[in-house]
């Protein structure tokens, strides 16, 4: 197991932090304690362990949200001293900064509520960890005064302590107002990740582009341990770990250089055969290796590793397939 991030000492509670810029016509500069008093509303696997590295960065969480067993489980584990209260009442406590780490289609939602029953208060800063999301959810929250961040941290997360140790270095897709990301910085040196700034509007494309590669290639793995076990491969694991491994180091160093195997040398032969057997195999393959394939001929095409004309044969072997499944 990681070691978990070790607790710095806390900063006296008057010790504070100066956010915005003094340029002229400038945000007017907002000034927040160094060490922030916190509250936590959805003890799930990231709201837990971001409360916990909050707490070992040396910020006082107050309160947390949690009532199913495995919330309270996650919050025995990684905040302990924390009372677990209602929303509202972790809303009230938090008063310097309210995380709201809840699934992305109930944010607006939780915002709309928290903001009606008057448990946000200006200045407050109230932040969400929300990949798909903005600042636009936040409305609520800003139209009583609370100063709203946008704060995803591009992780998987298994919310137990292992996740403490993963922390350091991770980026995180923060949107927030000119005047906030200097505070929003601090956050992020805090929980020791470093900050990428995405505007409001790509914020779907942003959480697009990581569920593309992080939640796929989960499935994409375990599709491809399920056809070894048809395949008679009694530890697929083992098998798929160095190749995988390799191949995903290569991809992150070389780009589109790194492709490899029967597609992109255009061996129309070898994919029509694999295309035949998962039909027979397991059907419900067929329709992503064919869509995973397409798009890799043409990444490599683009990419000058394979030929127009080569690839010409496979190209007809895909829209053929294609044809067969869409009939």
């Amino acid at each position: 197991m990681s070691a978990p991030l070790r607790p710095r000492p806390a900063a006296p509670r008057r010790a504070a932090a100066t956010v915005g810029s003094a340029r002229p016509g400038a945000p007017a500069a907002v000034t927040y304690p160094r060490t922030l008093t916190v509250g936590v509303i959805g003890a799930g696997r990231v709201g837990a362990v971001l409360g916990a590295a909050l707490a070992a960065a040396g910020h006082r969480v107050v309160a947390v949200t949690g009532g199913s067993g495995a919330s309270r489980a996650r919050t025995a584990l990684l905040l302990p001293a924390v009372p677990r209260r209602a929303a509202t009442a972790v809303a009230r406590a938090a008063t310097d900064l309210l995380l709201i780490a809840v699934p992305d289609d109930s944010l607006a939602g939780v915002v709309a509520a928290l903001a009606d029953s008057g448990a946000l208060r200006p200045g407050q800063l109230v932040a969400h960890t929300s990949g798909a999301h903005g600042l636009d959810v936040l409305a609520p929250a800003t139209a009583v005064g609370a100063r709203p961040l946008a704060l995803h941290p591009a992780m998987t997360f298994t919310g137990t302590s292992d996740d403490l140790g993963r922390l350091a270095g991770i980026s995180y897709g923060v949107t927030a107002p000119a005047e906030l990301r200097p505070l929003a910085a601090r956050l992020v040196a805090d929980l020791g990740g470093v900050p990428e700034w995405i505007g409001e509007a790509d914020r779907p494309l942003y959480h697009a582009a990581l569920a593309h590669g992080a939640n796929h290639l989960v499935t994409l793995v375990n599709e491809a341990a399920d056809r070894l076990r048809d395949a008679g491969v009694g530890q697929p694991e083992k098998v798929l770990a160095p190749l995988l491994r390799a191949a995903l180091e290569n991809a992150l160093r070389l780009g589109d250089d790194a492709l490899t195997g029967p597609v992109s040398r255009g061996d129309a032969g070898t994919v029509g055969g694999h295309l035949a057997r998962l039909a027979a195999t397991a059907p419900e393959s067929v329709a992503p290796y064919l869509a995973l394939a397409r798009r890799t001929a043409d990444r490599a095409i683009a990419a000058g590793r394979l030929r127009p004309a080569d690839a010409a044969p496979l190209l007809g072997v895909l829209a053929d397939t294609q044809r067969q499944v869409a009939a």
